[in-house]
This record gives C-alpha cells, structure tokens and sequence, in this order.
C-alpha cells in the first residue's frame, strides 16, 4: 500500500511511556488515569473527567446517569457511526433521528421539531472534528416552550430542568466553538481515543462533564466511575490506601474502565496536541484544499470559520454530480493505486439493524446526498508530501475515468 488510510504515530516517547508504567506496578486503573483525567480536565476548561475504555461507554453511563429508559427519547443525526444509536437503545430508549444539514452536522431546526415530551437529551455529533451549532441548540432548549414540554423522571432530570445536551465528540478533542474547547459545549461531551484518533491510547475515552454550578461535578465523577467499575464504590488506586480494601456494591454496574497503560499514550500526546499533532494536520487539510480547489467537481470540507475551528480530524470531500455507484467506482480506481481511502459514514438508515427498527433512508434527503457523495482522504500524522501528492493524483485519474 502506497498510503494507508490513517495509522497512528507510534514514536520513541511513546514506547518509553509504556515501558515506564510496565514497571511502575501499576498497569491497570491508577496513578497515570487519574493524570489524564486532570490534564484533560485543565485542557478543555471541564469541570471534571473520567477516562473509559471507549467514548461508546462515555455516552451509555452518561444517558444512564442521567435516567434515561424505556419509554424516552434521544434526538440525534442520521449521519453518524453507529455507536450514537447503540447505547441509546441499550438503555431501552428510542433514538429519534433526524436529518443534517449540508456541513454534515445536525441541522437544529430537524431538532425542533423532533422534541416531544418523551424527549430527554439531544446527542449532536462533531463530525470530522467540526463542532455543531451549540448556541443554537441551547437557545432551543431553553426555549419556553421547549422547556414546558420537558417531563422530568430522574432527580438528575428533575434538578437540570430541561433536555440534556450530550456530545458524541468522538471526533474533536481539540476544536473550538466561538474560542471555547470541544469538551466544554455541551453538559457532558464524549472523546474518542482510538488507534484512528488524532489523539490515541490503543482503545479509550473520556467524558467531560460540564454541568451547571447546581451540580457538584466531583460528585457526578465519582458516580461515572462507579458506574464504570461494576458498581464498586473504590477503583483500585484508593483500595491501595491503608485500610482501605474494605468496598461495596452500590449497584450492578458495568466494566468499562480505562488502564494506566493507555493513560500514558495519552499523557504523552496530550503535551504535545495543540503544538504539534493539530499542526501538521491542519498543514495536511491545507495541503488538500490547494491542491483541489482548481477542480470544479471537488466540494471542499469547511474547517474553520469565524466561530469554529475544526481539529482536523478527517477531510470528508464530496464530488460534486456523482451517484452513490459512481462514487463506489471511484473508490475503486484509488484503490488499485494502492491509496486507501474511507467513507463517513453509513447514515443509520442503511445499516440492516436501523432498517428492521424501521428507519428508512428517503426521510433523511440531505444525509443520503452527503454520503452518496462522499469519500474520506487520508491523514495521518507521518504522511509524506510525496504520498498527499499520490492521494491527489489517484482521485483525480479516478474522477476523470468515471466521469469520462
């Protein structure tokens, strides 16, 4: 393969973290989590952070703190990973799709009229690293007459008085929102820190908790983490304290919780996140962009603007007058160049298990138009100009030969 579609960087700092914890005696839930957990912290500008096994975790503990079951609600787009819906209906709720805009994130005027008194949380999705309107859907959710139909079940509920805004914001640890950091836009946001993430310890996440001041956050924390670690009210490192190995069950709960291992992938690339990794990507999205301008049938992704700045997570283009078949042709001819390339994603109305709930594609028009459209180009940290060029030059012979 001339260019692989999105490795990890792997480097000497990162293979001397992992041999430093191998040997520290700690190679589970500890010391390094709980430092990432506080880097994290001090990054976004969060109240408080627990770091999990994936940002799928994040979000279930999240809605289940939050007392979401059977019977409820969760607005959230067509266009994502599957994951979003997932842990909706694991918790026995109804996932309540609704279309994107032509940006691919979450329109909010789909949104409002999605919202019933079922409605409890609106998970919006920062996809490819580019936040979502959240001043507009905070201005829906405190709308009056959104807020009357709220219908409150949980003491959780009951004290927030309104819908709860969850990001699924797998994508954009790094971005900004009108200067504020993805972590912070919503009352709870999720990370992603898996193998293809800007920011990657192997498998991981982490969810930043940002709720109003009528919450004690350490106290949400502690209850996350419980949550996480099969009810137990100690993780591991307070066991260790003197007297201390004495726990209890304080309910069946789950086990999803995140080592020292990955925690010190993460603490090395966190030191360097915003002075490095967001650097060269930004050059790779940039390097694109020039590159493809010139070409009328090339829709170029936004990735920054006056009141966003995307963490250059993904570079989602779209070729503009092509069918779905067309597109899939596409691939196929950069495929045998050996360049490997993506889509994102299937909207939820494709997959067969979406489809046997009965959501079905021709409700979300924009959704299926983006996807039908739409091919993903590598980025990764080590990607040669040498390589963008073989990208560039691939999709170009790939479009001409379609197109011809």
């Amino acid at each position: 393969m001339k260019v692989p579609f999105s490795p990890p960087r792997m480097d000497q700092k990162m293979a001397d973290a992992v041999v430093d914890t191998l040997f520290s005696g700690w190679i589970t839930t500890g010391p390094k989590t709980k430092l990432l957990e506080d880097n994290l912290s001090l990054y976004t500008g969060g109240k408080a952070t627990v770091c999990l096994n994936s940002a799928t975790a994040g979000l279930e503990l999240a809605l289940r703190w939050f007392g979401v079951k059977e019977g409820d609600e969760v607005i959230l787009p067509a266009y994502t990973y599957c994951a979003t819906a997932n842990v909706v209906l694991h918790c026995g709720a109804r996932p309540v799709l609704v279309d994107v805009s032509e940006d691919f994130n979450i329109d909010v005027d789909q949104i409002k009229k999605a919202i019933t008194p079922h409605t409890k949380v609106i998970m919006p999705v920062d996809i490819a690293g580019m936040p979502v309107d959240y001043d507009a859907i905070y201005k829906l959710i405190n709308d009056p007459e959104i807020k009357a139909k709220f219908r409150a079940d949980s003491d959780e509920q009951k004290k927030l008085g309104r819908i709860m805004v969850l990001a699924d914001a797998a994508h954009s640890i790094g971005a900004t929102y009108k200067g504020r950091k993805s972590g912070v836009l919503a009352d709870m946001s999720s990370f992603s820190f898996h193998a293809v993430k800007n920011l990657p310890t192997a498998e991981g996440g982490a969810v930043i908790i940002n709720l109003p001041d009528i919450f004690d956050s350490a106290a949400v924390q502690k209850q996350l983490k419980t949550k996480s670690l099969h009810g137990q009210n100690k993780d591991a490192l307070e066991k260790t304290k003197v007297g201390g190995w004495r726990y209890d069950i304080v309910e069946p709960g789950y086990k999803c919780n995140m080592t020292d291992i990955q925690a010190a992938l993460g603490l090395v690339e966190l030191e360097r996140y915003d002075a490095d990794m967001l650097v060269k990507r930004r050059q790779i999205f940039d390097a694109y962009t020039k590159k493809l301008e010139k070409y009328d049938w090339a829709e170029l992704p936004e990735y920054d603007s006056e009141d966003k700045k995307s963490c250059y997570h993904i570079y989602m283009l779209r070729i503009k007058g092509v069918t779905e078949a067309q597109r899939d042709q596409i691939i196929q001819y950069i495929s045998d160049e050996e360049v490997a390339v993506n889509v994102h994603f299937q909207p939820l109305p494709l997959l067969t298990a979406y489809k046997n709930y009965g959501y079905k594609m021709n409700d979300y028009p924009v959704s299926w138009d983006n996807y039908s459209r739409e091919i993903t180009l590598p980025v990764f940290y080590d990607i040669s100009n040498e390589q963008i060029n073989w990208v560039i030059d691939a999709l170009v012979r790939g479009v001409e030969k379609t197109l011809a």
